[in-house]
């Protein structure tokens, strides 16, 4: 069990019931999936890049990303619908817990003049999403090997029901909130 997961269930979720006046431990929101995407818009001109996307993806993520395919053609873009143009990687329970894990108290942290993640990013029912500009903040890319400096989007499902308590989930998991 990662340290996160226990985490979960001794602090945050005591904590969360107390705070929202929550009468059933079921009731208390957790995590249901972290969602990673990388879209790669330049594997129009060049196959390759899809392979690195892979491969940094898969990496990061410990399991295998599917390829993302365009849904409809754009000519001012020269895209064809059914073109490879982005990598993504849904991570459920274990491997899920651990990469927030590697992502809250490694990866945050390396990120060049740091001062917090934005509190503001939520869709509105519960689930946050955060941009990240350099896949090189993962231990576990190589940066001799990397090919170019790529971006991903890390999404974060919950099944909270406000934005509000999500954001209070995610405090306490650990999450570094800047100030607003």
């Amino acid at each position: 069990m990662s340290f996160l997961l226990q985490k979960y269930k001794t602090e945050v979720q005591p904590a969360l019931m107390e705070e929202f006046q929550f009468g059933n431990p079921m009731r208390v929101p957790t995590v249901k999936k972290v969602v990673l995407n990388m879209g790669l818009g330049e594997a129009v001109q060049n196959s390759k890049v899809i392979e690195h996307g892979l491969n940094d993806l898969a990496l990061i993520a410990g399991q295998k990303p599917v390829v993302a395919k365009a849904r409809r053609s754009i000519a001012t873009f020269k895209l064809r619908e059914g073109m490879p143009i982005g990598v993504k990687v849904t991570l459920r329970e274990s491997r899920m817990w651990e990469f927030l894990e590697r992502l809250i108290y490694v990866a945050l942290p390396r990120v060049r003049d740091f001062n917090g993640i934005s509190p503001k990013s939520f869709d509105g029912h519960g689930n946050y999403t955060l941009g990240i500009q350099e896949q090189i903040i993962f231990p576990e890319i190589d940066y001799d090997k990397v090919d170019k400096i790529r971006g991903l989007n890390v999404s974060i499902v919950t099944n909270a029901e406000t934005d509000e308590v999500a954001l209070s989930l995610l405090k306490h998991l650990g999450m570094p909130f800047r100030k607003r």
